[in-house]
């Protein structure tokens, strides 16, 4: 399901009949001054028992703009992810505004992407492109980011060594690049690299709703673009997803035969510039074997 304009609104309209104060929070407050750390722990059969756990920072949806992910809110989770120690950094895309009005102003890529270039991990900082991205300027968010020592994986895949261990980490195109017209995924090119390698494989993704498609070979796989749906209203749940599944993908840990999938709620906002009990987060993802060796 497209997030559109009449879609939020109606999702907002829940919002709105719980009277001004919840509106003001929703608007205010959320959106803009709250921030979490969401752990999650995610015990994997196919992780190594030798290997030590693998601590992963996911940023998804930041979607820079004035006033509602201006530059110094970018600084201060920039600055919040680095003291989280990550081992490696994850961004999986749309770091364009995606909200028209509402006194938005669009940050430029080179401000935006300066921030990010503080990002710092062991093992790398690594992105991918998200739909708005695609829809806006693709070579130009690219770019801003290669320029800042982010390396951008399109249907690639490299080996992170750690600790005499191997994982793979495969970035994947975005399934709604061209607007209604396809997608830039390939998904037997991101795996084609690990071939017959029995490595942990992580998978980032924007959209989760490739995970139907993902094989067993996967270790995990990182999503966002849901946003959670923005609004999560009592008794009712996530009224709108922006997913052709609807509720299955819509945030957290999803298992489904075996196959782990998170998808992160993200930062930033899209539609309409509001939040309701789905706070803007950074998504600490730790992989482990079953038995969790610390």
């Amino acid at each position: 399901m497209m997030l559109t304009r009449r879609r939020f609104l109606q999702a907002a309209s829940g919002i709105v009949a719980l009277g001004a104060g919840g509106t003001a929070y929703a608007v205010g407050v959320e959106p803009q001054m709250r921030l979490v750390v969401s752990q999650w722990t995610v015990p994997h059969v196919h992780w190594p028992k030798e290997m030590p756990p693998l601590r992963i920072v996911v940023l998804t949806d930041i979607h820079a703009s004035d006033p509602w992910m201006p530059i110094a809110r970018i600084r201060g989770i920039v600055e919040h992810t680095n003291a989280l120690k990550p081992d490696v950094i994850v961004l999986l895309g749309d770091y364009v505004a995606a909200i028209r009005g509402y006194g938005t102003t669009d940050i430029p890529i080179a401000d935006w992407s300066a921030e990010l270039s503080h990002l710092r991990a062991p093992l790398g900082v690594y992105a991918v492109l998200g739909n708005h991205d695609w829809w806006k300027d693709p070579e130009g968010v690219r770019g801003g980011l290669e320029r800042e020592g982010i390396q951008v994986l399109e249907n690639d895949t490299l080996k992170l060594e750690r600790h005499g261990g191997t994982v793979w980490l495969g970035g994947l195109g975005d399934q709604l690049a061209r607007h209604g017209k396809g997608g830039a995924d390939d998904l037997p090119a991101t795996l084609a690299p690990a071939g017959g390698d029995d490595a942990p494989f992580i998978l980032l993704a924007h959209e989760p709703d490739i995970f139907p498609q993902v094989p067993d070979r996967v270790t995990l796989t990182l999503a966002g673009h849901t946003h959670g749906g923005q609004v999560y209203l009592p008794f009712i749940g996530r009224p709108i997803i922006p997913s052709k599944y609807g509720q299955r993908f819509a945030y957290g840990h999803v298992i489904e035969g075996g196959r782990h999938l998170l998808v992160s709620s993200g930062l930033g906002l899209s539609g309409l510039p509001i939040r309701f009990m789905v706070p803007p987060e950074i998504a600490v993802v730790t992989l482990t074997s079953e038995q969790g060796n610390a």
